[in-house]
């Protein structure tokens, strides 16, 4: 049995703390004094919860961000993921010395993340996609400046949640930095640009695809695994985990997409998807392949495709098409329809992932806190609304998914069983949508 079997957190506690922002904004602890620390250029003390390959990754690029800065805290479901992490980062030599985790300050368990907030400045959030809501809810309440990896949450619940939490952020004047992190790469800026700048004219039809392989293989099941343990730590092959690889994975192409049209949300969507190949039952509940279109108001559509199967061709790319010239994204370059092209040409270290961590570091001592929270929710539900049209076979309307009552969220969160959730078949799949204007 794992470590964690004696914590547990109830759905009545998760929907307090995914509650209205009225209500969370009843806690006035607003922790100023940690504004005022880093404008003096203090030592800012960070934590991570969530210590897997991108959490490992997302800590590293925060302490290279900022040479004041350390890590003081770790928090993961389990203690394996810990030791892993705090290795890894160890051996890092541009900052191991700033990896000053001690015992005391390696927490496991669904309640982890309250202890590493408790202990930190700033904190990383590369946990499982399902329990962010919750985690960024407690640390804004708790006055902590928050790096959200991608997605924000895996239903309509949490987003609206995270986006409360973001709104409170403000009034705290604390940082919210998305990990969506092709908005933070140099070369997408100019090129997203240009098209907002009216290079390639009205914006007339879209097209992205994400088609690649499986990303990680199952891991197979110790006997002492509880059924959530072994769900947990399989996380990726569950849509109440995940939400399905289309938002855990596809989010960057959609995010593309919806910042192409400036962030103005699409008014309509349908797709289909399923299982062709990742069949057996070690893959969970998710689907292979997902088409989705995406409609706007001016009558634009979004085409977009995804699929993870091995051996097969891969495509990553996003087509911008308009009246003067089509935008590749991924390849930077514009062709323009009276024959001319453009090209960017990359004249400086363009790592987005360490560009996001900068930027936030700075924002934090300058005093002048960036929110990306509207664009990160807005991104995270069109991933969301194109997986509940394919499940159920419907087409939505951006209102119905984004009111949805629907939470994917068990009724506890504790070690111990839990069914195995059902493969959903469109046309008998029901979930819970707002009603139509």
């Amino acid at each position: 049995m794992s470590d964690c079997t004696s914590t547990q957190t109830s759905r009545r506690d998760f929907m307090r703390v995914a509650g209205t922002a009225a209500a969370a904004a009843a806690t006035t602890r607003i922790l100023a004094a940690n504004s005022v620390y880093a404008a003096e250029n203090g030592v800012l003390r960070v934590g991570l919860s969530g210590c897997g390959g991108r959490g490992t990754g997302a800590a590293r690029q925060a302490l290279m961000a900022d040479p004041d800065t350390k890590l003081v805290a770790l928090g993961d479901l389990f203690a394996d993921k810990i030791d892993g992490a705090l290795n890894n980062l160890k051996s890092y030599g541009p900052i191991a010395d700033r990896v000053q985790v001690d015992d005391d300050h390696k927490f496991i368990g669904f309640d982890a993340y309250k202890k590493v907030i408790d202990s930190v400045d700033v904190l990383v959030m590369a946990e499982t996609p399902a329990f962010r809501p919750m985690i960024l809810r407690h640390a804004i309440e708790q006055g902590k400046h928050c790096f959200v990896e991608k997605p924000i949450a895996v239903d309509p619940s949490g987003v609206r949640s995270v986006l409360e939490s973001c709104e409170m952020a403000k009034g705290k004047n604390l940082a919210v930095v998305s990990g969506l992190c092709y908005r933070y790469s140099f070369s997408k800026r100019e090129i997203l640009k240009r098209i907002h700048d009216g290079e390639i004219g009205d914006i007339i039809a879209m097209e992205t695809k994400y088609n690649t392989g499986t990303p990680w293989q199952p891991k197979d099941r110790l006997p002492e695994w509880s059924d959530m343990e072994y769900q947990c730590r399989n996380w990726y092959f569950y849509d109440w985990l995940s939400g399905d690889f289309n938002v855990e994975q596809h989010i960057h192409s959609l995010d593309k997409l919806a910042w192409s049209m400036n962030d103005v949300t699409p008014v309509k969507v349908w797709a289909n998807g399923g299982r062709a190949v990742r069949t057996a039952e070690k893959y969970g509940n998710i689907y292979d392949h997902f088409n989705a279109v995406y409609e706007y108001a001016n009558g634009v559509r979004a085409y977009s495709s995804c699929r993870q199967w091995d051996n097969t061709d891969t495509d990553v790319n996003d087509h911008i098409m308009g009246t003067k010239g089509i935008a590749h994204l991924q390849d930077h370059k514009i062709e323009f329809r009276d024959g001319k092209t453009w090209q960017h040409e990359q004249k400086e270290k363009d790592d987005m992932y360490q560009n996001e961590h900068d930027a936030f570091f700075a924002c934090i001592r300058k005093g002048e806190p960036i929110n990306n929270g509207e664009y990160m929710c807005k991104s995270t539900m069109m991933g969301i609304a194109a997986r509940m049209a394919a499940y159920t076979g419907r087409i939505l309307t951006w209102d119905e998914v984004w009111n949805s009552p629907y939470s994917a969220m068990p009724e506890k969160l504790e070690f111990g069983p839990i069914a195995l959730p059902a493969l959903a078949r469109p046309g008998e799949t029901k979930l819970p949508f707002a009603a139509k204007a």
